[in-house]
């Protein structure tokens, strides 16, 4: 099979894409608007950038009429994000705030998780996640406009905190503790329970 990405409408190429690259880890993010009303969403376009800077990415795509989401709305004003990793245990609740809601729900209340403070930014942070990593803007880039169009938001790291009950004893992230969850195609997701060693040749 052949896909014309330059002539296919993009809602398919989009359906090929999400099926194909797998698995996506989940940014769960959390931002507040200008009147401090609180917003949480999951994006699976989402990865690390580098180190130094340490930095990560994630990509709010518009709404399928092309309206921004209400993630970009506040990231563009505030220049300010938290991203919340989502273990399988809070798998349930990312997904209940993906529902396309009014700008003013606050989605920590809609789904029934905590909004604590965070370190150094102004959004709050999941109380209930394992890792939560606070990020000023550093550049956003619209990649496409109209529907689905892509929105690169650039996040340098300015906070990085991880839970101790993830840690293992040589104080590094157990990713059996950690149990975090990614995103295949559709409605399916994955979880990091099987696992394999490659060791990086000399």
């Amino acid at each position: 099979m052949i896909i014309d990405a330059e002539k296919a409408p993009a809602r398919d190429v989009y359906r090929w894409l999400v099926s194909c690259v797998t698995p996506r880890p989940i940014a769960w993010v959390s931002t507040i608007s200008p009147q401090g009303i609180p917003n949480l969403a999951p994006f699976s376009f989402f990865n690390g950038v580098g180190a130094n800077p340490p930095s990560v990415l994630f990509c709010p795509a518009n709404h399928r009429d092309g309206r921004k989401k209400d993630t970009l709305i506040n990231v563009e004003a505030t220049g300010e994000f938290v991203i919340n990793v989502v273990p399988f245990a809070l798998a349930q609740a990312m997904n209940d705030t993906s529902a396309e809601l009014a700008y003013e729900v606050n989605e920590f209340e809609t789904v029934g998780v905590i909004a604590e403070p965070s370190i150094k930014v102004k959004p709050p942070r999941v109380k209930e996640a394992p890792v939560h990593i606070e990020c000023v803007v550093h550049q956003i880039i619209h990649v496409g406009t109209g529907p689905i169009g892509a929105n690169v938001v650039i996040g340098r790291i300015v906070s990085l905190d991880i839970a101790d009950s993830i840690l293992g004893l040589d104080q590094q992230i157990d990713p059996t503790k950690l149990d975090t969850i990614g995103r295949l195609g559709g409605n399916l997701f994955c979880r990091t329970t099987e696992r394999f060693e490659l060791k990086r040749p000399v």
